[in-house]
């Protein structure tokens, strides 16, 4: 029996690079589009924007293609080392076993290494070789 697929996803740095001043917010949310269709992975907001925005809102925000995959977010914020690692792991001890990656630029927030970790550059966000990567994970059994 496969585990299922989750991803949990940051926001800035990912979706839409982190100072991303005359660009639109999710520029880059559409390069996710044509990995979900091939697979559909649950999702898991574990970006900073869950603690201004219920998940309502979150959702609407979003283009829909990443916003109908949407199951939850992550919960309250973790202060120490590897936070946002610990986050995750918060998050699966209520959820069940899953076999997960995480697309996130703040790879400081991550043991070193983390092979869960699908590490994008904050300044570009997502790019084609986070999607190969993404995708040779899906793909996976």
């Amino acid at each position: 029996m496969h585990k299922e697929k989750l991803i949990f996803l940051d926001f800035d740095g990912v979706l839409h690079p982190t100072h991303f001043a005359g660009e639109s917010p999710f520029s880059r949310a559409a390069l996710l589009e044509e990995s979900f269709n091939l697979l559909s992975p649950k999702i898991v907001i574990s970006s900073s924007w869950r603690f201004t925005h219920n998940l309502e809102k979150l959702q609407k925000t979003l283009p829909t293609f990443i916003s109908s995959l949407i199951i939850g977010a992550t919960g309250a914020a973790v202060i120490g080392k590897h936070p946002r690692f610990t986050e995750i792991q918060n998050y699966l001890q209520s959820y069940g076993p899953a076999d997960w990656r995480a697309l996130d630029d703040s790879y400081w927030e991550f043991p070193n290494p983390c092979p869960r970790l699908i590490r994008c550059n904050p300044n570009t966000g997502i790019t084609d070789r986070q999607i190969l990567e993404l995708n040779q994970w899906l793909i996976q059994g």
